[in-house]
């Protein structure tokens, strides 16, 4: 009974996580001049839009995931190379600047909800879980494989051979992913810096 309540808590961290990281990835690709997002109506926070079942099942389960890849296209931009590394980079942003700001509103209003304010113990946890998801979502989406943000931002940064041999092996990426999801490697891999990081955000130093 617990764990469907978990569910039910975590679902609208889940929902946000996942359409707020790809409005970011859609809204800097059209800033950057490629109107592809945004005339395929992906610049919306309809989580509908987004809905990748097996990233968002991972997600809602292990806290780690997977959205629908917003389309861009490289043609538009005026330094490619640069201009793919920033949009691949928004995403994971977004969900870092959410548990930024959940995660100091919980720090301030922890206290209240733990008397059994503002909704109490119940939104206390949905606030919680807005900074635990989007934090796992932005890091497992920066690992640098494809397709995964990380692969755009990171790979050009390894040696020309080793990223002809990781793009060959490209079309496999959904299979390692599924792997490491559901083999509970990415907690092995992320759990650490997950939790650095929510320290930080619920900090009472700043």
């Amino acid at each position: 009974m617990r764990t469907l309540v978990d569910l039910l808590l975590s679902l609208p961290a889940v929902l946000w996580a996942v359409s707020f990281h790809e409005v970011c990835h859609g809204w800097a690709s059209w800033k950057l001049g490629d109107p592809t997002a945004k005339m395929r109506g992906r610049l919306s926070l309809n989580p509908l839009e987004h809905f990748d079942l097996w990233g968002t099942l991972a997600l809602l389960v292990f806290r780690f995931g997977w959205a629908k890849p917003v389309p861009i296209d490289p043609r538009y931009y005026k330094n490619p190379r640069r201009d793919i590394v920033l949009v691949s980079l928004a995403g994971p942003a977004g969900n870092f600047l959410t548990a930024l700001v959940v995660g100091r509103i919980l720090r301030w209003s922890a206290v209240y909800l733990l008397s059994g304010a503002f909704g109490g113990v119940p939104l206390l946890e949905v606030l919680q879980y807005f900074v635990i998801i989007n934090l796992g979502f932005g890091l497992f989406n920066l690992l640098p494989i494809p397709p995964l943000d990380g692969s755009k931002v990171f790979l050009p940064l390894f040696p020309r051979a080793w990223q002809r041999w990781i793009w060959q092996y490209e079309r496999y990426g959904f299979f390692v992913l599924i792997a490491l999801v559901y083999t509970g490697a990415t907690a092995y891999i992320l759990g650490y810096p997950l939790t650095l990081l929510y320290r930080l955000v619920i900090s009472p130093w700043w």
